[in-house]
């Protein structure tokens, strides 16, 4: 497991990696993680308030708090936290074998995770940034000839899936099978991708950044992802009209689980109107 020294942060990355590092800063991975600001409740924030911001407070020697409530922006405000059932929040226990919350900062974060005396935990690195997904990288910053980064392009797409797929994606228990059918699951895109024919089809090319920049903002637009669905189906022979509509307003519909959430479906496959989660057929149209 790489040390706190091997990590060199992200303003040595944009020392050499300006354009990168600008797009990347200004991305929700970016602000992931932050110290809670004036006037919010607890003291750490997960999440950049693109969809919601969730709150967690330490909770005593042995514990942190999830907090009940959460800041939602389509009603830029707060209403019970996913998951929870009451706005009384959730407890977990620092070194619980589950190691929830230290999940969810190590998600939240780049680099090993700190644990002060009385059990704090401290981030190396607030949000998700550069060597999150490069990796370690304070010996190539210091001499980048001899020490060169590992090349993201020279993975497979199962591969790169699943660095994405580590925080993207939570594991079923032991002995279950992931319902994707559940429409929490939604929110773990990789999961969701390796169940779609497309994916199963793509001879090992189809990945997250197929799609998706890995530095810039995330494109919100549908119609944005036209040329990536096009690069492949050139000629959808479409049954119904579809008016212009794009792609993935149809084959990657959007799932609500809750009030003020909703998630991209990454099962790319024909739905019919008003189920996005059961596909009629598991393919989009060639």
């Amino acid at each position: 497991m790489a040390a706190t020294s091997d990590y060199a942060g992200a303003a040595a990355c944009a020392a050499c990696h300006p354009n990168e590092s600008k797009q990347q800063a200004a991305s929700a991975h970016a602000h992931a993680l932050s110290p809670s600001k004036p006037g919010q409740p607890g003291e750490w924030a997960f999440g950049a308030g693109a969809q919601a911001t969730t709150f967690v407070r330490r909770a005593g020697p042995a514990n942190y708090m999830e907090m009940g409530e959460s800041w939602y922006r389509a009603i830029n405000g707060f209403a019970l936290t996913p998951g929870h059932h009451n706005a009384q929040g959730v407890l977990y226990r620092i070194f619980d074998p589950s190691a929830g919350i230290l999940r969810c900062f190590s998600c939240h974060s780049t680099g090993p995770l700190n644990l002060a005396s009385d059990g704090a935990i401290t981030p190396h690195e607030e949000g998700v940034r550069c060597e999150a997904c490069h990796g370690p990288a304070a010996a190539h910053a210091r001499n980048p000839a001899e020490n060169p980064m590992p090349d993201p392009k020279k993975i497979t797409a199962d591969e790169l899936n699943r660095i994405c797929g580590d925080c993207h994606r939570m594991p079923a228990a032991a002995g279950d099978a992931t319902n994707l059918e559940n429409a929490w699951n939604a929110r773990h895109e990789p999961l969701l991708l390796a169940a779609s024919r497309c994916f199963r089809e793509s001879a090992g090319k189809l990945s997250c950044i197929t799609c998706h920049s890995p530095h810039a903002p995330l494109e919100t637009r549908a119609a944005a992802y036209d040329g990536a669905c096009r690069s492949c189906h050139a000629r959808a022979a479409h049954r119904v009209t579809i008016s212009g509509r794009a792609c993935a307003s149809c084959h990657m519909p959007r799932v609500r689980p809750q009030e003020n959430l909703a998630f991209t479906n990454h099962r790319i496959a024909i739905y019919r109107a008003g189920d996005p989660l059961r596909p009629v057929f598991n393919e989009a149209p060639r």
